[in-house]
């Protein structure tokens, strides 16, 4: 009995020994973690500083910096703001940081901390803006850096951002930098003398959508950045045309582009299956494909070409996007040819009237310039050219009906239509125009039908409620032959006041009204302008 007490008295004893001894160890593994941290903490800050400082040859800021050893090094911090040798952004008041970073975040090896270089493999960032000085600082500023590349002491292979944001900033105080807003965005083989590669998701503000891009930036050219190679693919898709006042429709493109920063070849295609201009509310499938010159430090870009489908109508354009100064938005100038077209689609998308009150072939020429601005497209939109419909006809039949009254009528066949019914018959029609403020203006609106010539002037507006033209009416019959019986007789001693410039009837015209209550009428209170319209129209033709 008394040797049993002995054996567990000894027993407690050892494991009241190595318990000490595993508290021991616990709390030497404390202090040392403490320790490591505690030393990992100031070595990291000042590596990161150190790097930072001579990478940029300036002044560098962090507000926070934490560490942890649970799972290997664990590193975290807010409030970084590096500073450039000057001001990048002039427009800004103050000096502003080079890089402003809100967060980030990385993971490497303890070991690394007595390396004479910390090895990182990825580094996220959260809230990141990058300050681009203007083009004439960007040399020198550049080889500082070039430099300095020797003296980094942390090197990272890979940086993921998230909501991160560009300027591209000029020397001009009163302009704006150009912006790029980056909700994604990955780089990897980051290093003197190499290509970034990248794979980003830049936010579009309008129309709104995220672009998709993945491709090669680089490397740098310090002497001239604007001639740093970059190539890519991009994808854009579900863009919302509604926030762009006056059109609307779900845009998607997709594309490819290379070149330099500042002579960016795109090529690309756009899709819009309900493309709709507000004044019409009509949509319609809009097709382009497009070769673009892009300036990627200014945003001006060169289109040469655009092929578009709209409907059944094709089209080509040329011409350019490009910043106005002190204004928000882009000013676009284009000039359109339209060889293959019907004038029932370009009426559908433009004019809310339906049906479209024409149908028939067109050819057109025009300028479009579209204004920077927060207002409705319609309103800022321009257009000035000229149009050929041969072969129309108008969709109205009470409008079509009296054309074809009028036209047996000044061919002198009377009431031929009722004995013997025709055809509707076709409208020829050319003008020279302008679009604004929602107004279509003919200086020259020149249609013919068999027996009828018409050159008028007057203005049609978009919404189809009214019309109103004047202008010169050129009758293949004399007035007598216009009618039959006893007011034929009556007619036959005035036909000489109206017969005159080789025509049968020379008369001064009006159409007024609206499109639904059109009406006809002779104008006699308004001079005979053919002649000046005549010139007017071809001259244009000729240009």
């Amino acid at each position: 009995m008394h040797v049993s007490t002995q054996r567990t008295a000894k027993h407690g004893r050892r494991w009241r020994l190595i318990a000490f001894v595993l508290c021991l160890l616990l709390t030497a593994a404390v202090v040392t973690v403490r320790l490591v941290v505690a030393r990992a903490q100031p070595i990291l800050r000042a590596r990161l500083i150190q790097t930072l400082s001579n990478r940029f040859q300036s002044k560098v800021e962090l507000t926070s910096l934490d560490v942890s050893v649970i799972h290997g090094l664990e590193v975290s911090g807010s409030g970084l703001k590096i500073y450039g040798p000057t001001d990048p952004n002039p427009y800004e008041s103050g000096v502003q940081p080079l890089i402003t970073l809100q967060e980030f975040h990385f993971h490497t090896d303890i070991r690394n901390l007595f390396r004479s270089k910390v090895h990182v493999d990825t580094v996220y960032l959260k809230g990141m803006e990058l300050n681009m000085p203007p083009k004439e600082s960007r040399p020198e500023f550049t080889k500082k850096m070039r430099s300095q590349a020797g003296k980094m002491s942390v090197v990272v292979d890979r940086f993921v951002g998230e909501d991160t944001r560009l300027l591209i900033n000029n020397s001009n105080p009163s302009k704006a930098p150009l912006e790029f807003a980056i909700s994604n965005l990955k780089m990897k083989d980051i290093g003197p003398g190499q290509p970034l590669h990248f794979d980003a998701t830049l936010v579009n503000p309008k129309p709104v959508g995220n672009i998709q891009s993945t491709g090669l930036f680089g490397p740098w050219q310090e002497d001239d950045p604007r001639d740093t190679p970059v190539q890519g693919d991009y994808s854009f898709s579900n863009a919302d045309l509604g926030t762009l006042k006056g059109i609307g429709g779900i845009l998607s493109s997709t594309g490819r582009y290379a070149g330099t920063l500042s002579n960016i070849v795109v090529d690309g295609t756009t899709d819009t299956p309900d493309f709709r201009i507000t004044t019409s509310g009509h949509a319609v499938p809009l097709h382009t494909e497009f070769h673009a010159i892009v300036d990627g430090t200014s945003g001006d870009t060169h289109l040469s070409p655009v092929k578009a489908k709209l409907l059944h109508s094709f089209f080509t354009a040329n011409g350019s996007v490009t910043r106005i100064q002190g204004r928000r938005g882009h000013d676009i100038e284009l000039d359109v040819v339209v060889e293959h077209a019907e004038i029932e689609d370009l009426l559908k998308t433009g004019v809310r009237t339906d049906p479209p009150v024409m149908t028939g072939p067109v050819k057109m020429r025009t300028n479009l310039s579209l204004l920077p601005g927060e207002g409705d497209v319609a309103d800022r939109l321009h257009l000035a050219g000229n149009f050929d419909v041969q072969g129309g006809h108008f969709t109205n039949e009470k409008v079509q009906s009296r054309l074809d009254s009028l036209s047996l009528r000044t061919q002198g066949k009377g009431k031929a239509r009722q004995e013997d019914p025709q055809d509707p018959v076709a409208t020829n029609l050319r003008g020279i125009f302008k679009l604004e403020d929602g107004l279509l203006s003919f200086s020259l609106l020149h249609f013919s039908i068999p027996g009828t010539q018409v050159d008028m002037a007057g203005n049609y507006s978009l919404d189809g409620r009214t019309f109103d033209f004047r202008g010169t009416a050129r009758l293949e019959a004399k007035l007598s032959q216009m009618t039959s019986g006893w007011k034929s007789i009556l007619l036959k001693p005035v036909d000489p006041f109206f017969s005159k410039n080789g025509a049968g009837t020379q008369v001064p015209v009006r159409i007024t009204g609206t499109q639904s209550e059109p009406h006809f009428g002779l104008d006699f209170g308004h001079k005979d302008e053919h002649e000046v319209f005549k010139k007017d129209f071809d001259s244009a033709a000729e240009h």
